[in-house]
């Protein structure tokens, strides 16, 4: 149950680190409002609050989290920027997963 508390708290917080980067770059690159900068610093303020839930040593976990990062990052490119991931970023998405798993759970001594 760990393991999925993890990886399911790693995926909400890679949510909110997109949306609170992707919001301004609307505004800076899509001339949208500059109202979407008030969402986007709640994102990333919520960002930083979920990262600081998980029990682990920050640094392993801001290691593993990158992993995650990776692969959610790949679905929003689909998602939401309507370009289909090819193999490569799939396989690459895949290594960055397989090593946030080996960080979070590998077993430890201590």
């Amino acid at each position: 149950m760990y393991e999925v508390k993890t990886v399911g708290l790693f995926l909400v917080t890679a949510l909110a680190e997109i949306v609170g980067c992707y919001l301004p770059y609307l505004w800076l690159r899509e001339g949208k409002s500059i109202w979407l900068l008030l969402p986007a610093a709640i994102s990333l303020a919520a960002f930083a609050w979920l990262l600081s839930l998980h029990p682990a040593a920050a640094g392993r976990v801001y290691a593993a989290y990158g992993g995650v990062y990776i692969f959610m990052a790949i679905l929003w490119l689909w998602a939401v920027d309507g370009i289909r991931p090819s193999a490569w970023d799939l396989v690459g998405s895949a290594v960055a997963l397989l090593g946030m798993a080996i960080i979070m759970f590998a077993p430890r001594s201590s």
